[in-house]
């Protein structure tokens, strides 16, 4: 079972480094605890700190929440205007002849992300480097340290997708579409709700099925699982071709490595609720179910 070409190998990229079009980034943030008595569930700190203390050579940094998330809203890392992330994706040097790779430390879930992203947008040139740089520098490959080099700025052409974004009335409505399976990609305390949850109510999306992010990565190698394991977990769930994939998390983050192992394997109708459990959680008009 052979998937698409948004995975690429460690020693894959180390043979591209050289390349004219490369454009290689860090895309890590880290999500550190709130104080207690805060609104908000999460304070987000960018990578770009760690990015400059070990980078893979010629790489540039990513902010997601800091360029290419919504600053009008409450709710961390939505999708900003288009406008906004042409500009951004331009100014890091990516044209539509561009060959991009992302990675992110300790979870590909950054890297993900911004490949969901840049899909949205319709550029095809993005992959995720499997293992990430955890992999890369336990196979004892070079990494340099300091600040992003900086690409030369590009024109980025962006051609939005229709349907790769849906909100909360949408996902409401396909709580009860048979040809529809709502995804959560948390852990199973949290879609149980059997912990507190830091986003408000304890619980799920009616209805949704559980394949957490976690369970389609190796823990120790950071690598994505292979896809036969892949595709037993989601066919467990229900989750079968002829029916449209509603993909769903905490932040609209690990919900991406969910919709990047359904993509290799061939799934195309695919969909990211974008607020996910930061938004629905909130909203007491909004069913929600335990156990």
């Amino acid at each position: 079972m052979a998937g698409h070409s948004e995975l690429i190998t460690t020693a894959e990229l180390a043979e591209i480094l050289t390349r004219p079009d490369l454009r290689l980034f860090d895309c890590t943030t880290y999500l550190e605890p709130a104080p207690a008595g805060s609104n908000v569930p999460y304070i987000v700190v960018s990578g770009r700190q760690t990015f400059e203390a070990g980078h893979i050579p010629g790489a540039n940094f990513l902010d997601l929440q800091a360029e290419f998330s919504e600053a009008r809203t409450e709710l961390r890392f939505m999708m900003p205007p288009t406008a906004q992330l042409e500009a951004a994706f331009g100014r890091h040097g990516i044209s539509a002849g561009s060959r991009v790779v992302l990675y992110s430390i300790g979870t590909a879930m950054w890297a993900t992300r911004f490949w969901w992203m840049l899909r949205s947008l319709g550029f095809e040139g993005a992959a995720v480097l499997d293992g990430g740089i955890d992999k890369w520098t336990a196979e004892g490959r070079d990494i340099e340290t300091g600040l992003a080099g900086g690409y030369p700025p590009a024109t980025f052409p962006a051609r939005p997708k229709d349907g790769m974004f849906v909100d909360k009335h949408d996902v409401l409505a396909a709580t009860t579409e048979g040809d529809t399976v709502i995804v959560n990609a948390l852990g199973p305390q949290f879609y149980k709700g059997l912990e507190p949850s830091r986003y408000g109510r304890r619980g799920r999306i009616p209805g949704s099925v559980s394949v957490p992010a976690a369970t389609l990565i190796d823990p120790k190698a950071k690598t994505f699982v292979p896809l036969e394991e892949a595709e037993a977990t989601f066919a467990a769930q229900g989750i079968t071709r002829d029916k449209r994939v509603v993909a769903y998390c905490g932040g609209g983050i690990s919900a991406t490595i969910d919709l990047f192992q359904l993509h290799r394997l061939g799934y195309d109708n695919l969909t990211l609720y974008d607020g996910s459990m930061g938004e629905w959680a909130k909203d007491a008009e909004l069913p929600i179910e335990t156990g």
